[in-house]
């Protein structure tokens, strides 16, 4: 595959010049070989959308202005129609077009003042993080040599601790943040990085190998590229803390094999032992005891809840907070009771927060044994419904205290199958252990997909994909649940009872 750069354009954007800043290689792809980026995710999609309607939003801060669209128009004409908003004396500027040393921007809101503009950036995050101060800094370096006089530069985010009462109230949802001072501080860093990478773009594929910068501050797009040398089982595979994989990598030891398994703690000594060798690890006796912390009747208990959105959904609920909308509950009144199952969907675009718990509150049995795979996640939600409805706080505390996570034999390994590859996910732990039941059939498959779709279906009018949908969501629930009540079985193999 050619490494050699044969498009000239060297037009930077505002997030290609944050891209350079993580990776030239980085920026090189984008720039000279874009059909080697790795497909987007649903997920991906759907965290950008939010951020552009988190964008969109914000502009209620600062009312009255005009924007200057990116769709149908060219760089030139959009640099045009904001030259004339200027001129126009507008009070603000929504997504207004930038042009300097090369590069070209678009800033989500420019505010008049009396002295000049002020930049705003909007971001879907809570607080300030280091790449923002850059996305601030190379704007403001855009803006000021543009010749735009400004009066500062803020960063506006969501604030994590308003709660919603009726209509979303701006001022209370975004906090603003005045970093003037750290982004001229930033200006000389910003002129020498742009130089580099006009430099870098005129010459080959930079020789970067792989690193850190790949996942952080978020996955790269061209890892598919980067790491198609990496074999599927490398020291890349190793879950759980242990020892430092880039470290490893430096030294030429890549594939699982060549790993000096005296150098890893017991958890990752498994996971190589058990991926090389098929060998499979039980612990009979820590089995035995965990099985011994159930009791009847058991409920085995899933929540599903919406994705988590920067801008609340209902009254009384804050940025980001989950709201469950749909739970899954089997139930075994006895030992050898014949069982039963229990389930409650909301109807799509309600508030399903208190008819969610009234149906919680009356499917689980009193006092009985609820038995969940990560049970940090149904304890949180639980904890939420006791702040909204404190008059169920004794029962919801009875719940919790009645919690068995039937993740913990797998997370603390005293059941490890090779299959797993040292994961403990419900996911990958039932196709291994009961090979009859899968994910993989179900058209909805994951909590994502399932947030996804329940939110999806306040605007669908098609009564039969409502329907659907519907459908999918609870054949999704209802095997997380009967897929913890078969793992249980299959645990009881490993200790029968004593005669």
């Amino acid at each position: 595959m050619s490494v050699t750069n044969t498009n000239r354009a060297y037009h930077l954007s505002k997030s290609l010049f944050i891209k350079g800043l993580k990776c030239h290689k980085y920026l090189w792809l984008e720039k000279t070989r874009p059909e080697l980026k790795d497909e987007i995710s649903a997920a991906q999609e759907a965290l950008f959308q939010s951020g552009t309607d988190v964008g969109t939003l914000a502009r209620d801060l600062f009312p009255g202005g005009v924007e200057i669209p990116y769709e149908g128009l060219s760089y030139a004409e959009q640099l045009a129609r904001t030259a004339q908003a200027i001129a126009d004396g507008v009070p603000a500027i929504y997504e207004a077009a930038f042009s300097y040393d090369g590069i070209f921007m678009k800033a989500d809101i420019l505010h008049k003042t009396v002295q000049g503009w002020h930049l705003y950036e909007v971001k879907s995050s809570t607080g300030m993080k280091d790449e923002y101060l850059d996305d601030i800094s190379v704007q403001y370096y855009v803006l000021n040599g543009a010749g735009l006089l400004l009066t500062g530069a803020s960063l506006v985010h969501i604030n994590n601790q308003y709660v919603r009462q009726g209509a979303i109230d701006v001022h209370g949802l975004f906090a603003i943040q005045d970093i003037t001072a750290r982004v001229i501080k930033k200006q000389p860093f910003v002129t020498e990085q742009a130089a580099a990478m006009r430099s870098m773009l005129q010459a080959d594929m930079p020789c970067i190998d792989i690193g850190p910068q790949c996942t952080d501050p978020y996955e790269c797009m061209y890892t598919g590229y980067c790491w198609q040398h990496i074999p599927e089982h490398s020291v890349f595979s190793l879950r759980d803390r242990g020892v430092d994989k880039f470290n490893l990598y430096r030294q030429g030891i890549i594939r699982m094999e060549d790993i000096p398994i005296e150098q890893l703690p017991w958890i990752q000594r498994l996971q190589v032992e058990g991926t090389l060798y098929k060998k499979d690890h039980i612990d009979a006796a820590a089995v035995k005891e965990f099985l011994g912390t159930l009791r009847y009747p058991r409920c085995f208990l899933d929540f599903e809840t919406t994705y988590m959105t920067p801008v609340p959904l209902h009254d009384g609920t804050r940025p980001y907070q989950q709201i469950p909308f749909q739970f899954s509950a089997h139930i075994l009144d006895h030992e050898g009771a014949q069982l039963r199952h229990c389930e409650f969907l909301a109807p799509a675009g309600s508030d399903p927060r208190r008819q969610f718990l009234e149906s919680l509150v009356e499917a689980v049995p009193e006092n009985s044994c609820i038995i969940t795979y990560n049970s940090q996640f149904e304890t949180g939600r639980l904890n939420n419904l006791k702040e909204w409805f404190p008059e169920y706080g004794h029962r919801i505390d009875v719940m919790i205290e009645n919690m068995v996570d039937l993740m913990l034999p797998f997370k603390q390994k005293s059941v490890y199958l090779w299959q797993l590859n040292g994961s403990y996910s419900l996911k990958d732990v039932l196709p291994v252990l009961v090979p009859e039941l899968s994910y993989e059939e179900l058209n909805i498959n994951n909590g994502e997909m399932a947030s996804n779709g329940w939110l999806a279906l306040v605007q669908e009018t098609d009564p039969d994909k409502v329907e659907t949908v519907r459908k999918q969501l609870l054949e999704y629930c209802c095997l997380d649940t009967l897929a913890m009540v078969k793992i249980i079985e299959k645990l009881k193999e490993i200790n029968p009872p004593e005669a």
